[in-house]
């Protein structure tokens, strides 16, 4: 059999492990390992070579996707996914392997039912593919913001000041909820909180009156505006306020030991399945152990808020 193997869309930390678990289960198996170079858009334009297994050594602990990744909007044409299909097929491919968030996942799906078979991997730090407890890259990043918060708590403490912080995740809390917990933050906004600047401002009332010489607020993306927001807290408030938006930073750094571990059990896996003439699945993570479900499965599923919003209020 012949197995390809693309990252699509945001990079996160643990897609080279993914990419190398694919690439060494495939070759120990007798299989041949194809990288398909820039994501879908690579694949449309046939950007695919054979890999050995020293191409894949040596990645294992290194962030980013070695395969680049890139965004195609015009994958959603019919047309366009045909091409990709016949460049797959023109050089034998059996199965391709796909490694990406919830665009990848309706790529690979739209790819399974026209006739090419794909395994769907979880490969986003913002932990939203709800069918998957956690996904490769999220522990990475939560990592990296809570070091982040860790360090602007310092100056907060010094100064005496509210730091309004926002974080990624896209439009699910879960990084922000997260890093909330494991920094301390006084206060965490993510669309399962809800959003009401007075009730903000009510907490940051009452966090001077009991004696905090500060707080940390943080802000999961899309919520708003958190420059604004720490204006506005500074102008109703005893605390001077500043914001933070970590940004990208949280994208990169080397993966966690979890993320390493996941990530390669994924990519087994998703070779396992191919051998065993199984496709159109999303690999997922429960309780630590792997399994599959049929990726239209893992798409209509929605995020369940994480248990730890009801430990949020008792803790600080």
């Amino acid at each position: 059999m012949k197995i390809a193997v693309l990252t699509s869309g945001g990079d996160a930390p643990g897609m080279n492990a993914a990419i190398r678990g694919v690439v060494r289960t495939a070759l120990s198996y007798g299989m041949e390992a194809y990288a398909v170079h820039d994501g879908y858009k690579g694949l449309y334009e046939g950007k695919i070579d054979l890999m050995k297994r020293n191409d894949v050594g040596q990645i294992l602990n290194r962030g980013g996707t070695i395969l680049g990744s890139s965004r195609l909007p015009e994958f959603k044409q019919k047309e366009v996914r045909a091409k990709c299909i016949e460049n797959l097929k023109a050089l034998g491919i059996d199965a391709l392997v796909t490694i990406g968030g919830d665009g990848t996942y309706r790529g690979a799906m739209d790819l399974s039912a026209e006739g090419m078979p794909c395994i769907a991997l979880p490969g986003t730090i913002d932990n939203d593919i709800a069918s998957t407890e956690y996904t490769i890259g999220f522990f990475t990043a939560l990592e990296t913001a809570v070091d982040a918060l860790d360090k602007l708590r310092d100056t907060s403490f010094s100064h005496k000041r509210c730091t309004v912080v926002e974080v990624m995740g896209r439009y699910c809390g879960d990084l922000a909820i997260y890093a909330g917990i494991a920094c301390g933050a006084e206060i965490v906004i993510t669309r399962d909180t809800g959003f009401n600047k007075e009730d903000i401002f009510r907490q940051v009332q009452h966090a001077k009156e009991i004696g905090k010489r500060h707080l940390v607020i943080v802000v999961a993306e899309h919520i708003t505006d958190v420059q604004k927001l720490a204006e506005e807290i500074q102008a109703n408030s005893p605390y001077e306020a500043r914001a933070s938006v970590l940004g990208y930073i949280q994208r990169g750094g080397d993966p966690c030991a979890f993320d390493r571990i996941l990530a390669s059990k994924m990519g087994s896996y998703a070779v396992e399945l191919i051998r065993n003439g199984i496709g159109g699945q999303a690999i997922y993570c429960k309780s630590l152990e792997v399994g599959h479900c049929p990726i239209n499965e893992a798409l209509g599923k929605d995020n369940v808020p994480s248990d730890l919003y009801r430990y949020l209020s008792r803790l600080n």
